[in-house]
């Protein structure tokens, strides 16, 4: 993999939202969920589908997530998603979501 520079990664915005729904996106080549994703007042409630139903969607609810805010719309499907939720392989291809280890405030900026 080739490195960037210091400004390439700051062309990427990552920012804190939080989940405030969880639907079940059947019409997905794999099992997936569609969610928003608020990011308070600024910046609103973003759309994304993610690849992590191992999750029960209660746990889902609220939870902060790490995002890339700046990328075009992507369309999934019937489904447009917003924002990227970042998350890292685990060793079986699970999707662990990342987030902050502490709440911090709707739209922190991650750099």
């Amino acid at each position: 993999m080739g490195t960037i520079t210091w400004a390439d990664f700051e062309k990427v915005e990552m920012r804190v939202g939080k989940i405030t729904a969880v639907d079940d996106f059947p019409q997905a080549r794999k099992p997936a969920y569609k969610l928003a994703v608020d990011f308070g007042p600024e910046f609103g409630v973003k759309r994304s589908s993610v690849q992590a139903t191992h999750y029960p969607k209660a746990d889902l609810l609220g939870r902060q997530v790490v995002c890339v805010t700046n990328f075009p719309p992507k369309q999934i499907g019937p489904f447009t998603s917003e924002v990227l939720v970042l998350g890292a392989y685990d060793t079986d291809g699970t999707v662990i979501l990342l987030q902050p280890d502490r709440a911090v405030d709707l739209a922190s900026r991650i750099g």
